[in-house]
């Protein structure tokens, strides 16, 4: 039985982590990936753990055991290399390791170690010409080498509220296209639609056919629903998306809605809401109330375009509201978009050895 050993940060995981895992496994009858990141890193060590098994899942003899490390690094010192091993001792197990696959410099003296044999896998980034520096400088740049739960924790959601009949459905859509026609990786932005008029068009098959919205009766569990379903089509859609996803409403404007309906929002839809990248609120001045059948609320408008202003403004989220008509609102939505994506991710930088020039490159 030839055990095989990988140690990374994997911050986060890309396709050269995956094509080094995929090697191991092609050629051990186990594998134990041991995932040891720093708590100063900004993706949680849970999340890398539960996607890695994700897409290595047709693997089942490699396993995947997370540890923080936040010791020093020296490669010049035999304490520290053994301080490291250490813990990387404790997460393989009794064990032995009979190989080490590395990318990287370090991978001959901790194959040594081990007492094992190393065996570099593209370390000259050729076969897979990524690295995690480069992920977390521009994820933009590397999105063809992210797997979709790695793309969807990275995806900047941008989500479009209003009252209603203020263009939120006609904006949200306009603008995925808008920026799925710039080709490359925006190619696959989608829009995630809202989910309430769903659960409404359901609700009125059920009517008596004299009965129209007005009839409706709801209650704090189709807001609940409503909320929930939101939140997975949402999650879904980041994940098989481009760098922007676009969401027609959330969670929070869910509780706004449960508000309007039923006079207060409960604790459990909004504990449902989350946090987004920004929020596009689409102004109910100058724009004529269309009634499509789904609508009773135009003598609302005004109070629940202030309600949103009131909750944006507390959320702690980024937000504009769009005015004007049509085309002034989607430019400044645009506008908006691209300027969340110059802003960048902002990750913090894991932990390096102290002699280590800024721009360092590497794997983890």
């Amino acid at each position: 039985m030839v055990h095989g050993l990988i140690v990374g940060k994997f911050y986060p995981p890309h396709a050269g982590h995956h094509h080094l895992i995929d090697t191991a496994a092609r050629a051990c009858d186990e594998v134990t990936v041991v995932v040891a990141p720093s708590t100063v890193e900004s993706i949680p060590l849970a999340d890398r753990l539960v996607w890695l098994r994700e897409v290595h899942a047709g693997s089942p003899h490699v396993r995947f055991v997370g540890i923080h490390d936040d010791l020093p690094i020296d490669y010049g010192s035999a304490e520290v290399w053994e301080a490291h091993c250490a813990l990387f001792r404790a997460a393989v197990g009794d064990r032995p390791v009979d190989r080490v696959f590395s990318s990287e410099g370090y991978g001959d003296e901790l194959a040594r170690r081990f007492g094992a044999v190393h065996v570099p896998v593209d370390p000259a980034r050729a076969a897979v010409p990524v690295s995690g520096t480069a992920v977390r400088a521009d994820p933009v740049a590397a999105w063809p080498f992210l797997s979709p739960p790695v793309r969807g924790w990275f995806a900047r959601r941008v989500v479009v509220v209003g009252a209603e009949s203020t263009g939120t459905t006609t904006l949200a859509r306009a603008l995925a296209t808008h920026l799925r026609l710039r080709g490359g990786v925006f190619a696959g932005t989608t829009w995630v639609e809202e989910y309430g008029r769903t659960l409404t068009s359901a609700k009125l098959a059920d009517l008596a056919p004299d009965q129209g919205v007005v009839d409706l009766v709801w209650t704090r569990e189709d807001f609940v629903t409503v909320a929930r379903e939101q939140n997975a089509a949402e999650d879904a859609a980041a994940r098989s998306g481009g760098p922007i996803l676009v969401c027609d409403t959330d969670s929070l404007a869910t509780a706004i809605w449960e508000e309007r309906y039923l006079g207060s929002t409960s604790s459990a839809v909004r504990d449902a809401a989350r946090k987004p990248a920004l929020y596009l609120l689409t102004s109910d001045e100058g724009v004529p109330f269309e009634d499509d059948g789904m609508r009773d609320g135009e003598h609302l408008r005004a109070w629940m375009t202030g309600r949103f202003r009131a909750e944006l403004a507390a959320s702690g989220v980024p937000w504009i509201e769009l005015t004007g008509p049509y085309r002034a609102r989607l430019t400044a939505a645009v506008r908006a978009c691209d300027a969340l994506l110059a802003q960048g991710w902002n990750l913090a930088s894991p932990l390096l050895p102290a002699d280590a020039p800024r721009n360092v490159r590497g794997s983890c």
